[in-house]
C-alpha cells in the first residue's frame, strides 16, 4: 500500500515537473522572440486601426459623396433616358458609368451596376447588360430577383434561351416576392411553352394559382393552366 502510495507521488512529481519545464520553455520561447511578438502585435494593431480608418474615415464619406454624385443619373434612368443615365446626365454629374469607377468598392457603386445593366438592356445591349449585371453584387429580399430576371431577359433577347430559362428559374428560387417572383414564374411558363415543354409551363402556372393567389399574375393564369393540361 506504501509502495502504491510512493509511486503515485513520484508521478504527480513528474507531472510538476513536466508542467515547470514546459512554462519555462515558454518563457524562454517570449523572451526570444519578445521583438518579433512586439512587432507582430503592431501589425495586427495597425490592421485593425487601418481597418477602421478606411471604413469611418474614408469608405464612409466616398460612400455618401457617391449617392449625392449619383442623383442625376438615376432621375434620367426613372425618365427612361437610358444613355444619359450611363454617361451623361448633365448639370456636371456623372453617370453611372463613371460612378462605377470613381466610387469602387461602395455600396453606390455596386448598385450604379445594376443600373448601368439594365440601362444597356433597354437600349439593346445585351451583352453590356449582361456584363454589368453579372458583376452587380445582389442582396436583400428583392435584388437577386431582379438581377437573375434581367440577366433572363438580356439572353432572351439575344435568342439564347436555354441561358433565359437558366436566369428566369434562378430568378424565381432567389425570393418570395408575391410581384416579383410571379412575374418570372409566367415567363419560364411562357418560354417553357415555347419549348414545347407543356408539362414545365403547367407546373409553373399551377405554382403561380396555388402559392399566390393573390398576385397580379394569379388573375389570368387559368387560361395557361387549361391551355397547358
Amino acid at each position: 500500500m506504501a509502495k502504491r502510495k510512493n509511486t503515485r507521488r513520484e508521478d504527480e512529481d513528474v507531472l510538476v515537473e513536466d508542467a515547470v519545464i514546459q512554462e519555462t520553455k515558454t518563457g524562454d520561447f517570449i523572451e526570444d522572440n519578445q521583438q518579433y511578438i512586439i512587432y507582430a502585435l503592431l501589425a495586427i494593431g495597425l490592421l485593425i486601426a487601418g481597418y477602421f480608418i478606411y471604413k469611418y474615415m474614408i469608405q464612409g464619406p466616398k460612400q455618401q459623396e457617391a449617392i449625392e454624385q449619383m442623383y442625376m443619373a438615376q432621375d434620367k434612368f426613372e425618365r427612361d433616358s437610358f444613355a444619359s443615365a450611363l454617361n451623361n446626365p448633365g448639370a456636371g454629374f456623372p453617370g453611372f458609368l463613371e460612378i462605377i469607377d470613381s466610387y469602387g468598392g461602395t455600396k453606390a457603386a455596386n448598385t450604379a451596376k445594376y443600373y448601368a445593366g439594365v440601362s444597356y438592356l433597354n437600349l439593346g445591349q445585351f451583352p453590356a447588360a449582361i456584363e454589368y449585371l453579372d458583376e452587380f453584387d445582389a442582396s436583400g429580399e428583392i435584388f437577386p430577383i431582379m438581377k437573375y430576371g434581367a440577366m433572363g431577359d438580356a439572353y432572351a433577347e439575344q435568342g439564347d434561351l436555354g441561358n433565359a430559362m437558366t436566369y428566369y428559374k434562378k430568378a424565381v428560387a432567389a425570393g418570395d416576392n408575391e410581384i416579383l417572383t410571379t412575374y418570372y414564374l409566367k415567363k419560364v411558363g411562357l418560354l417553357s411553352e415555347k419549348n414545347g415543354d407543356k408539362a414545365a409551363a403547367h407546373a409553373a402556372y399551377l405554382k403561380i394559382r396555388n402559392n399566390y393567389p393573390d398576385s397580379p399574375e394569379a388573375g389570368q393564369v387559368d387560361k395557361y393552366i387549361f391551355r397547358t393540361k
